[in-house]
């Protein structure tokens, strides 16, 4: 793979998009509606129903019986089609012989990254970085739509609070704050400004809702949740979504306190479309109609599209209970047609949006020019520097010195399609830059001495372990890249055990046992593996599936070219066991603390009682987590100090101004993220221990200080009755400046 300084750039593009595409006008709402209007008027039943199916191009048995329907006007979208051409031929056959010349929406999963392949969304919530994250999906869009795609399904943000939950991945973590930040940044990113850019493609928000939620963190299990829980945890970050202009929104595969996502009328029709005024379409997930029949919610598949389009679902994705009933469930009066004609108004709404109607063809030249474009590259991979969270670094071992001579270990060194982690069906390891690869470049190849020790994660033999042995022999410090394959994470890849897989402890073991220092590197999807064998590191770096650039990212982060950054999206548990665990919990009645608790192993068995007391606890991991959300470290250390606040009592409608000094206490520049946490002491409802408010990224030089000013609302301190009310309440409230969830400058005020 060569690096990126030897590509040619054989095109300039300017990431802001063509100005020779650029639209002539761009319609107003009230034209758009117009046209919606008038078009609907023409419209048959059976070019409305087609309109709100969406499929697979393989469903009617082949690409020739395919364009039959879309020739007779009677498919509103397809996915999965692949390549500017042929997108470009089965549109024309949309636009020029059907007989109203509906366009076709093209859908795919861009997740995080088209072929420029960004870290896991998981990854991408550690950086804290939403003019990064943004920019990511924009580049995403601009490859993807020179492809012929103009819809994605993303961003998913899915609040998620348990590591056993595969897809945890492919989320923005355990905090509706950092997943309301995620979802407008990847919107906006994807849609820019204006969706009828042909560079920019349709957002999806998913999955509505709860879906994070998953029991025993099995995917697609049953989800119990409050609607406590619902309207302050799980519903914001999709109203966010809709408050940045989402497209569309992706029904889940879960059921919600009985009910299936793509049946719940009252979260779709009342708070997604009533409630928050979301005036896109909202589309199924792949079958999650038609399986509303094995959640036992359905007799069949025509009941099960009954219920699907009375609940809201406008769009079904593979299945066909639509285009297969709603004209026997519309003479039946089952369903209303109204019903149908709102679902395809919102279809339309979107297209003429979206441009297609102007302009419906893809340009087949774009792609050669824009695929992992060099500036793509550079963004990448500082996204996945920043995405990086070190846990640990004892003695300062990090950064090394160039020239360093380092015994390069692990299944996971050299792995190009591997680092790029879960949901990349257009990446590309040829494209992707490994640790050794970089290792090689930046220290030279004559200071790197790569074993790997094992041929992959799961790997349980030690026949590999005598040539890491000797590398290490030959080596100042070990770099040992270990963790999970990007199929050990992502959709229907549940684990029940946390810890890592195959030979890698006993790997780590081996490399702690030669009296040198060990840097740990973990890619990974999810918080995992550390409990067991971080003592066997002096420094860890927390990577998760970093993308294309995971071996310059990691190069230039262990070499000191620049600093750690990242912080914890998530909780990391001390085992599965700990399962769920996460910051924002309630109190309790009998909390633990630290004076209360005593490990059970350092004390007698008769002792445990009297020492451990009454709390909410277990007796063999206590109640604090391996690392808190918020957590990570960088190459200087820094100081909070001096939190003042504007008032000691304020009312509601005045704002509250929350002050301190952030000092940079060592030897390099480095970048701290403050947090601002509060917690309502007494309320109608009980509230959690905290909750995160804000955070601002702040870079100090070598022994700066600076003072950080939080302007805390008075709105952001109420939250959500279980009727979906919001209600500021007055009363006492903590308030926190802290580099993490469990630690930091904290004071009291009244809110009148």
């Amino acid at each position: 793979m060569k690096s990126l300084k030897h590509l040619t750039v054989i095109v300039i593009i300017l990431l802001g998009g063509w100005a020779c595409q650029e639209r002539e006008h761009h319609d107003t709402n009230s034209e758009v509606e117009d046209k919606v209007a008038q078009l609907l008027s023409e419209m048959t039943l059976d070019e409305k129903i087609g309109q709100m199916s969406q499929v697979d191009p393989g469903v009617f048995g082949g690409l020739e019986n395919l364009k039959e329907v879309v020739r007779k006007g009677e498919l509103g979208s397809v996915l999965n089609l692949i390549g500017a051409k042929e997108v470009n031929e089965l549109q024309r056959l949309a636009v020029e012989e059907s007989r109203l010349g509906i366009p076709l929406i093209i859908g795919r999963d861009v997740i995080h990254g088209y072929r420029t392949i960004f870290p896991i969304p998981l990854g991408m919530a550690a950086s804290w970085n939403e003019d990064l994250v943004r920019e990511s999906a924009a580049i995403a869009a601009k490859e993807a739509a020179s492809m012929g795609i103009n819809w994605t399904f993303a961003p998913m943000i899915d609040v998620s609070r348990d590591p056993r939950w595969g897809r945890i991945a492919e989320s923005a973590g355990e905090d509706p704050l950092l997943n309301s930040m995620v979802a407008r940044a990847m919107v906006q990113g994807y849609q820019g400004d204006d969706l009828s850019d042909p560079l920019t493609i349709a957002a999806c928000a998913k999955h509505f809702v709860g879906y994070g939620a998953a029991e025993g963190g099995r995917d697609y299990n049953t989800t119990v949740i409050s609607d406590l829980q619902l309207h302050n945890v799980y519903l914001p970050p999709f109203k966010e979504a809709v408050k940045a202009g989402a497209a569309t929104v992706m029904t889940a595969f879960n059921e919600i306190n009985g009910i299936p996502a793509s049946g719940h009328q009252r979260n779709i029709r009342e708070i997604l479309k009533d409630d928050y005024g979301f005036d896109g379409f909202v589309v199924s997930d792949w079958a999650s109609i038609q399986e509303m029949i094995s959640h036992g919610f359905a007799r069949d598949l025509k009941h099960a599209g009954e219920l699907g389009l009375a609940a809201g679902v406008d769009m079904e994705m593979s299945s066909r209970s639509y285009n297969d009933h709603l004209k026997e469930l519309l003479d039946e009066g089952k369903v209303k047609m109204e019903w149908i004609d709102d679902a395809v108004a919102r279809i339309l709404r979107i297209k003429f949006r979206m441009g297609l109607f102007d302009n419906p063809y893809v340009d087949e030249s774009l792609a050669d020019s824009l695929l992992v474009h060099p500036q793509h590259l550079e963004v990448a991979r500082k996204l996945a520097e920043e995405s990086v969270v070190m846990l640990k670094n004892e003695n300062n071992v990090l950064p090394l010195k160039k020239g360093t001579k380092v015994a390069l270990i692990g299944p996971l060194a050299d792995q190009p399609y591997e680092q790029l982690g879960t949901w990349i069906f257009d990446g590309d390891e040829n494209d992707s830059q490994t640790v050794l690869e970089a290792f090689n470049e930046f220290n030279g190849s004559e200071n790197v001495s790569f074993a790997e020790g094992l041929e992959y994660s799961r790997d349980k033999s030690t026949n590999g372990f005598a040539q890491v042995e000797k590398a290490i022999a030959q080596s100042d410090v070990v770099v040992a890249v270990v963790g999970e394959e990007a199929i050990l994470s992502g959709e229907a890849k549940s684990l029940a055990e946390l810890d890592f897989v195959g030979a890698q402890a006993e790997l780590l073991e081996l490399a702690a046992s030669k009296g040198k220092p060990v840097v740990m590197v973990v890619m990974s999807g999810r918080p995992a593996g550390l409990y067991k064998t971080q003592h066997l590191a002096s420094s860890i770096l927390y990577a998760w599936h970093p993308g294309t650039m995971a071996g310059p990212a990691l190069a230039n982060l262990i070499f000191g070219e620049t600093a750690p950054v990242g912080k914890l999206p998530v909780t990391f548990p001390k085992g599965e066991g700990q399962v769920p665990v996460y910051y924002a919990h309630k109190m309790s009645g009998r909390p633990a603390d630290a004076s209360t608790w005593t490990h059970i192993d350092d004390i007698p068995v008769q002792a445990v009682q009297h020492s451990l007391g009454n709390t909410n606890h277990t007796l063999d991991y206590g109640f604090t987590p391996l690392y808190p959300f918020g957590f990570g470290l960088s190459y200087t250390s820094f100081e909070y100090s001096d939190l003042r606040l504007s008032s000691e009592a304020v009312s509601e409608g005045e704002n509250l101004m929350v002050t301190a000094t952030i000092s940079n206490t060592g030897d390099v520049e480095g970048t701290e993220i403050v947090q601002l946490y509060t917690r309502d002491l007494v309320a109608s409802y009980t509230r959690p221990v905290r909750e995160l408010k804000n955070y601002q990224r702040v870079t100090l030089a070598p022994g700066e200080s600076k003072e950080v000013y939080f302007e805390l609302e008075a709105r952001q301190l109420g939250f959500y009755h279980p009727d979906g009310k919001f209600v500021v309440e007055p009363g006492q409230f903590h308030v926190w400046v802290a580099p993490n969830a469990a630690e930091g400058l904290q004071a009291e005020f009244e809110l009148k």
